[in-house]
């Protein structure tokens, strides 16, 4: 059977599925189905223990520690702090974390601060990043270029800018992960820059609960749909979903290297 991994997922936010007696339950139906691996990841302090817990109890599922750029206003952190949490052995990366200025009244200093932490975290513990970035091309690559992201490598997670800050991204050894906004009518530009980027460092995810791909946009997403990231991903590149699949996983595995 066909197996995926979805690069990026927010289990312990997907609601309840009436089908399913629990979470645990519906991790073991998505295994199954045919997605083998998820890496779920974190997005504030509060909840990072949940995060990891739920990577402990499950086989095939590994965890982050980070703080979204939007959440960082909630929380104040230490880079020694993301560090100390990120030694349980399932915890694979930093992140997420970046910089969003899709929002008016962003506090842009606070996040480029934090942004720096999470890169001397990663530095530090060796390893790779994930990257959130909207609306601030700029300034997310000069900070990686300023704090040596390359040193660690990562990950653009669900990118939906330029080729010109995907070619940025990839010069520093960066992958970039595509998320079901590819399906979507509206992203032909998206479309064309997900041609451009070699396979060799590509990934797919879902970013459940958030962003479904078509056929389901508009409904509560799930580690499931990563299928259909995939299958338009291999439409793009007219090549078959098998060989996109092994791709992918193959790059996951080389990226996050603690997830073998």
């Amino acid at each position: 059977m066909l197996a995926l991994v979805d690069s990026h997922c927010h289990l312990d936010r997907l609601q309840p599925d009436k089908a399913f007696s629990s979470l645990e339950q519906q991790i073991k139906h998505t295994q199954k189905s045919g997605v083998s691996h998820m890496l779920n990841v974190s997005i504030d302090l509060d909840n990072v223990k949940q995060v990891i817990k739920i990577a402990r109890d499950n086989a095939n599922i590994f965890a982050s520690v980070g703080v979204h750029p939007s959440e960082v206003g909630k929380h104040k952190f230490t880079v020694q702090d993301l560090v100390n949490l990120a030694r349980h052995e399932k915890v694979i990366a930093i992140g997420e974390t970046g910089l969003d200025y899709h929002y008016e009244n962003t506090d842009k200093e606070r996040q480029q601060e934090c942004f720096r932490q999470h890169i001397q975290a990663a530095i530090k513990t060796t390893l790779p990043l994930i990257i959130h970035t909207r609306d601030a091309r700029k300034d997310t690559i000069a900070i990686m270029r300023e704090k040596q992201a390359e040193i660690t490598g990562g990950v653009m997670h669900c990118f939906t800018e330029s080729w010109e800050m995907a070619k940025q991204a990839l010069d520093m050894g960066f992958y970039i992960s595509f998320s079901g906004i590819i399906t979507f009518k509206n992203a032909d530009s998206l479309r064309e820059v997900a041609k451009k980027v070699p396979l060799e460092r590509v990934l797919v995810e879902t970013d459940a609960p958030y962003l479904a791909p078509e056929p389901h946009r508009g409904k509560p997403n799930q580690p499931l749909y990563v299928k259909h990231v995939a299958e338009k991903l291999a439409q793009i590149h007219n090549l078959s979903l098998d060989t996109i699949a092994q791709q992918t996983n193959r790059n996951f595995f080389t990226l996050f290297a603690g997830a073998g």
